[in-house]
Order: C-alpha cells, then sequence, then structure tokens
C-alpha cells in the first residue's frame, strides 16, 4: 500500500469508514458511484470478511458493480431487492439543507432511482463539497440522444427566467464521442456558477421533452457524514440536527489497500 494517503484520501476513506458503522446484518443496500463511493464499498467489504455480515448490494453502476464483485459483496438488481433499507453515495456539492449536486461520475440516473427507493440515505463527502450555495459544480443533466441539441437549447432557453448565475449548457464528452451514460444517454452539464432555487430548477428541467433526469437531488438525502484530511469526522442528521464529531483509525486502511492488491 502507499506509504501515506493524500488529505484528499484521507477524508473520503475517514467519511466511508464512519458510514458503513450505520450498515447492520440483513441490509439491503445502495452502493453509490465515484471515488468516495468505492472507499465506502472497500469499508464494507472488510466487515463482510472480517465480522460475517451479510447484506445485498444494489450498485448504482456498472463499475460499483464489478468492484462489489470483486470484493465479495452480495450483489442483485433492484428489482430483486425491490426496496432498500439505506443507500450510501458520495456528492459533487451539498448544502446545509443537505441538497445535493451528484452525477459527476455520470450515474445520477442510477443514483437517484435508487436513493429514492431507500428508507434512508447517507452522503459521505470531503469537506470541500460543502458550499453556501449549489452550482460552483457543473450540473449534470442526462438526456436521450435524440434531438439532443435541441433539448440544449430548450435548455438553455428555460434558464433565462430561473435565478442562476451562469447559463452555459455542453456536452460531456470521453475523447471525441459524446460520453454514454449505463443507459446509452447523453450527459450535458449546466455551468451556473449559482442556483438561487435548486427546487424550482430541478421541476423545470424534468419538464423538458428530451430529459431523463437531473442532478439535483432534493429532500432525498437523510445525513451526511463529512470526513477530514486528519482523520476526523463529522456526523450530521437533518431530521433530528444533531452533529456527531468522531476521529477514524486511519490505520484500518491497510487492509483496504490489501484488498486491492495495491
Amino acid at each position: 500500500m502507499p506509504a501515506e494517503l493524500s488529505p484528499i484520501d484521507t477524508a473520503k476513506f475517514a467519511a466511508a469508514r464512519r458510514a458503513v458503522d450505520f450498515v447492520q446484518d440483513g441490509m439491503k443496500l445502495g452502493l453509490g458511484t465515484g471515488s468516495t463511493a468505492a472507499w465506502m464499498v472497500r469499508c464494507l467489504a472488510e466487515r463482510v470478511r472480517e465480522e460475517g455480515l451479510r447484506v445485498q448490494g444494489v450498485p448504482t453502476s456498472t463499475r460499483t458493480a464489478e468492484l462489489a464483485r470483486e470484493l465479495g459483496i452480495p450483489v442483485v438488481t433492484l428489482d430483486e431487492a425491490r426496496w432498500l433499507d439505506l443507500t450510501i453515495d458520495g456528492a459533487d456539492e451539498f448544502d446545509s439543507e443537505f441538497n445535493l449536486i451528484k452525477g459527476g461520475g455520470a450515474a445520477l440516473l442510477q443514483e437517484k432511482i435508487v436513493a429514492t427507493a431507500s428508507d434512508r440515505m447517507i452522503v459521505i463527502a470531503d469537506a470541500a463539497k460543502e458550499v453556501a450555495q449549489l452550482g460552483a459544480f457543473p450540473l449534470p443533466v442526462e438526456v436521450i440522444p435524440f434531438g439532443w441539441q435541441s433539448t440544449r437549447m430548450l435548455i438553455e432557453e428555460a434558464l433565462i427566467g430561473l435565478d442562476v448565475l451562469g447559463r452555459e449548457v455542453t456536452l460531456r464528452r470521453s475523447g471525441e464521442a459524446p460520453l454514454l451514460t449505463d443507459e446509452k444517454n447523453y450527459i450535458l452539464d449546466l455551468h451556473l456558477t449559482r442556483i438561487g432555487h435548486p427546487r424550482q430548477l430541478a421541476l423545470t428541467l424534468n419538464q423538458i421533452a428530451g430529459v431523463v433526469e437531473n442532478g439535483l437531488f432534493i429532500d432525498i438525502c437523510d445525513t451526511v457524514v463529512v470526513g477530514h484530511g486528519d482523520g476526523r469526522v463529522t456526523v450530521r442528521d437533518l431530521e433530528s440536527g444533531l452533529t456527531e464529531d468522531g476521529q477514524v483509525d486511519l490505520g484500518a486502511s491497510c487492509n483496504i489497500f490489501a484488498d486491492l492488491g495495491e
């Protein structure tokens, strides 16, 4: 394993390590996508291996599914699970009301479906993801390929009447070609700088023909676990308003790196 984690990886690991403490035996879990969620999958796999924890995981992307299977976490589809006890996922941004921007990993559609089919959603993030107002991170919008340029024009027109600071809309690419999601759709990134009313924007975007889903997660997240570069973690619960501070043993990362052969 590397001699020392970077501060950002330490923060991600700390948040992930603390979040899997909420997992109980027999749970059906939504497994998020992205670099922070990958840490969570590794931490969960360690509990499965060392404690005999029995869980079923519903991945939100093919790459999460591959990692979970590789590490020994039983994987099922959402149709097989039908309903989930808990989803743990990352976020690109979150505000004080636990509104999120997600989709930097191009998995927002499956992430939102899985999260809304769960009794509870826990978001894991490093401290830099917390913002006073959403919008600095480009907002992903998943659209069908047919007529996507017309869809983009409709989005640009809709943004004129909304409380946002920027209105640039770009097609996300993979090399020279448009990036394809797991559902074979495109991603349009909205460079808004500031989103004044996230709920209004989310509703407006989803009324536009060609839009499949947007990356604003409103009234979905229940708990946020924030990791810091020194291993500290802060757990915030929206319903109770309670905040809990703690410290994660950074030496525990050894087994997780060993799982990956690093």
